[in-house]
């Protein structure tokens, strides 16, 4: 017999039931499941048969892939109700830089020659500065070329946290200069920081953001 380890999926069909505004024992009721058990499989990392997955799966009028989480791939993030009393918070420089330290998928935005755009690129925190990789000659490293020596132009750069299922996450924004890397001494240094892109193709243009100013937003609910 299939059996998954419920953790997350316990956490989903949680969010799920409430979404639909059933209670345990209304969901027991329509899956032919005890209250208990669905208790049990929301709290803790109990394992889950996939007969009583897809009893569940069929109650709560979605789908298996969806409680595995497998299911989100297409569809926008933050489309559930908000979480009950939600509580928005400022966060300060140095937790902000501790949670994007870790690198990954950021969202660089500048005002470019044919408007306002605003691009995901894989990134890592490197040395005190952000360090990405963009085509050589592309549209951000023309947007991004002022063509004078020591004059660069100012961007904005976001990360973000969401969970869905919590309903709570955090935000950051870096705002600094666009610096493109061209020196061998330059390209050597940034190259240490091991930026792999996920848009693949050649992508030799190194790009550094120094964080002058930086602020972050965090929301959960109490």
């Amino acid at each position: 017999m299939d059996q998954h380890t419920a953790g997350e999926t316990g956490r989903r069909i949680a969010a799920r039931r409430e979404e639909l505004g059933i209670s345990r024992e209304e969901l027991g009721e329509r899956a032919g499941i005890g209250a208990g058990y669905i208790a049990y499989i929301e709290e803790s990392s109990a394992t889950i048969t996939t007969g009583d997955l897809h009893r569940l799966a069929a109650a709560l009028e979605t789908t298996v892939e969806e409680l595995l989480g497998g299911g989100d791939l297409d569809r926008p993030p933050g489309q559930g109700a908000p979480a009950a009393k939600p509580e928005l918070t400022e966060i300060d420089r140095e937790e902000c830089l501790r949670l994007i330290a870790p690198g990954g998928i950021g969202r660089i935005a500048w005002y470019g020659l044919s408007g306002p755009v605003v691009l995901p690129v894989n990134y890592k925190l490197y040395k005190g500065a952000i360090v990405f990789r963009t085509q050589e000659g592309g549209l951000m490293d023309q947007d991004l070329s002022t063509g004078i020596e020591g004059v660069e132009i100012k961007v904005g750069f976001e990360v973000d946290r969401i969970d869905e299922i919590r309903r709570e996450g955090w935000s950051v924004l870096v705002q600094g200069p666009a610096h493109r890397v061209t020196t061998p001494e330059e390209i050597a240094e940034v190259a240490a920081a091991g930026v792999e892109t996920w848009a693949g193709g050649v992508r030799d243009r190194y790009l550094r953001i120094t964080p002058y100013q930086v602020s972050g937003r965090r929301i959960r609910g109490l």
